[in-house]
């Protein structure tokens, strides 16, 4: 299932050239629960951007009393953006930060209640005509209970008036208006479904949104009465997880969980291995970091390759007991993983499960399953990836197994870092055999990995794009059963391609309307790449093609255009900056001596990309064989002139179609 695509173009259209656009598939995202928004930033940039995390759920941002609990933050007092996270200044930084290495900002949205006080809120305002009056225990047979009356004493609004739903509705556009893309809506069975889609109507711009429903038989109020508003949350998924995993039934069983009975469909679930109530409040049922050996470790792997639902990794921070609040000091400043904060997102295993689940996303199946009939499984995806897990207490596997995929040598990702600028593997390779077969050896409560993204000796990416062999496509069978065409060339229709030599092709002539084109795998959008249109610099006639196994996107112009007989008139220039600490606020720009970069104005520079943060870069079109000269500049977001300071000593210089990379440093 694909919740989020983000697109990363890597060179511009010009004349005799070609465009390669990487769709690159994020498909699994991360709870960084009780984290400050200046540390999550830095998460972002050095740790979720880099290994494909799709988003970040981020605590309850808005005023809520001033306790150490953790569950303070879910007793909101307004909705100002301030607290124990931080100030809304550095919220705003933190969503920007994230985007900027394609990760969202999922908000963990406390809308059912306020704080367990007298039903008077001024800083809202809210008064007591706002709220329910039905102070009762609630009595969960009963939906007017459920729904009408305080929940462990929290002031229940009363989200049926006009008012109330209006003002909800004001605090979510706020934190649209600051980047949030998506929502968590806490305890959202204690809301009517009606009343969350009466909100959800008076957003300003559609927003993710995935609601809180812990379903039970015989319950009056069920999971599915709220998928009409978005994704609902699967607790089954977890419960049944911590089960088998917790040894109390064998894996085997688990094969085809996607198809239980009473489960959300796979399109309507986030999923998850633990939350932070039920690490918390169900333990015994529930996988957490607390579990004995490995078994949490090898829980996540399956459930980032199983393909059901959007999951959602929770990372952690040590409680000894429940209502123990987060360290005194962050991540970043002052602890570190590992010893106060858990951080399980960053496990090797987990970490690069989040790409194996990018690279896989186009095969959204289950394929060549294995077990031995016990607590050895072991699973693909198609041609694309295969993993195999261990949960024998005592026994290692030793099998040699069919994984589907295209022959080579792949790195186990689980006990191994595949290296993407060299193709190489610092732990086990695993080799496939021509006839799809490969021999794994796991050792007791452990898993192995691979997929066609880290294939050794592979120059054809390994970039998450969920590609096949990277060789260009599978030469005579497509995956698709059709490819359609569509953008302003043919006035947004579906024109079909046709596929030759592994790859769907098409012609078109783009006027000089805004020239752009997606390609659908329907005759609608359900299914459509990129998720950011593919922009046509120049009009003109231009062949395209596209590889359904990794959504790689080919541009080639067919004629000159006009532009000197189809001579290249501008290349592309990666420029990069080292040492850019930056403050709160501020961002590291390229300026120079072109128009491309501002004519030494840093008003007009060009931004750059933390992709490895105090490391920035961005790729940048010049006309070709000229001379560039250029500097790293510092500067507010906000106001250029402010927060400005320049790199020191000579200018950086590049001859543009002779360098392909400029470095500057402060």
């Amino acid at each position: 299932m694909l919740k989020k695509i983000s697109v990363l173009i890597t060179v511009l259209i010009s004349c005799g050239t070609s465009l390669i656009a990487h769709a690159q598939n994020r498909t699994a995202f991360v709870h960084l629960f009780e984290w400050s928004w200046n540390d999550i930033a830095l998460e972002c940039e050095q740790h979720l951007g880099p290994k494909g995390f799709a988003a970040v759920q981020v605590s309850p941002p808005q005023k809520s009393i001033t306790r150490s609990e953790w569950w303070s933050r879910y007793q909101p007092l307004s909705y100002e953006i301030t607290g124990r996270g931080g100030t809304r200044a550095e919220f705003q930084s933190m969503v920007n930060r994230c985007k900027a290495v394609g990760v969202d900002i999922y908000v963990d949205a406390v809308i059912n209640h306020m704080a367990a006080l007298n039903r008077s809120f001024p800083e809202v305002p809210y008064g007591a005509n706002d709220f329910h009056n039905c102070t009762d225990d609630i009595n969960y047979g009963d939906r007017f209970s459920v729904q009408n009356c305080d929940l462990v004493g929290l002031n229940d609004l009363k989200t049926e008036s006009e008012y109330v739903r209006q003002t909800i509705a004001n605090y979510m556009n706020d934190l649209i208006s600051l980047g949030v893309a998506g929502f968590r809506l806490d305890a959202s069975k204690h809301m009517a479904s009606a009343d969350i889609a009466a909100i959800k109507a008076k957003l300003s711009t559609s927003a993710y949104i995935f609601q809180e429903v812990i379903g039970a038989p015989g319950e009056a109020v069920q999971p599915s009465e709220y998928t009409q508003n978005g994704d609902v949350t699967e607790f089954n998924y977890e419960r049944t997880l911590g089960f088998y995993f917790k040894g109390r039934g064998p894996l085997k069983d688990l094969r085809n969980i996607r198809s239980f009975s009473g489960w959300l469909p796979s399109n309507d679930a986030v999923v998850f291995v633990s939350n932070h109530d039920d690490q918390r409040q169900n333990a015994n049922a529930t996988l957490t970091y607390k579990d004995s050996g490995d078994l949490y470790y090898i829980g996540e792997i399956f459930s980032l390759a199983y393909p059901y639902g959007y999951p959602k990794v929770m990372s952690s921070y040590r409680f000894e007991d429940h209502d123990q609040g987060p360290p005194a000091n962050g991540v970043h400043s002052g602890d570190a993983c590992g010893a106060n904060w858990i951080c399980e997102h960053r496990w090797r295993g987990i970490a690069n499960m989040a790409e194996f689940r990018n690279v896989t996303s186009s095969r959204f199946e289950l394929s060549n399953w294995w077990d031995n009939g016990n607590n050895q499984i072991a699973f693909g995806r198609g041609d694309l990836g295969f993993v195999v897990i261990n949960r024998e207490d005592n026994a290692s596997l030793n099998q040699i197994l069919q994984t589907g995929m295209p022959a080579g040598q792949y790195c186990d990702i689980i006990n191994g870092e595949f290296d993407k600028s060299d193709s190489s593997c610092d732990g086990p390779v695993i080799t496939v055999n021509n006839n799809g077969t490969a021999s794994f050896n796991v050792n007791s409560i452990n898993a192995s990995a691979i997929h066609v993204g880290a294939k050794l000796g592979n120059t054809g990416g390994g970039d998450n794009t969920g590609g096949g062999d990277n060789t260009g496509g599978n030469d005579d069978t497509p995956i698709w059963s059709n490819a359609y065409f569509r953008g302003t060339a043919n006035s947004w229709s579906t024109t079909p391609m046709t596929f030759s030599n592994g790859l769907w092709r098409t012609t078109q002539t783009f006027g000089t309307d805004n020239p752009r084109f997606k390609i659908a795998r329907f005759q609608n959008w359900n299914e459509a790449y990129p998720n950011q249109d593919v922009l046509i610099s120049a009009p003109g006639t231009y062949e395209i093609t596209f590889d359904d196994s990794n959504q790689e996107i080919t541009v080639s112009e067919q004629s000159d255009n006009g532009n000197g007989g189809g001579q290249a008139t501008t290349a592309t220039v990666t420029l990069e900056c080292s040492n850019g600490f930056t403050q709160l606020g501020q961002s590291v720009y390229a300026v120079g001596n072109v128009a491309e970069l501002g004519n030494w104005n840093p008003a007009n520079a060009v931004k750059l990309d933390p992709v490895n943060y105090p490391t920035w870069n961005s790729d940048v079109a010049f006309e070709t064989g000229q001379t560039i000269e250029w500097k790293c500049v510092k500067r507010s977001e906000t106001n250029p002139s402010q927060n400005v300071q320049w790199q020191g000593g000579d200018n950086n210089s590049v001859v543009v179609d002779g360098d392909k990379q400029s470095n500057g440093s402060f």
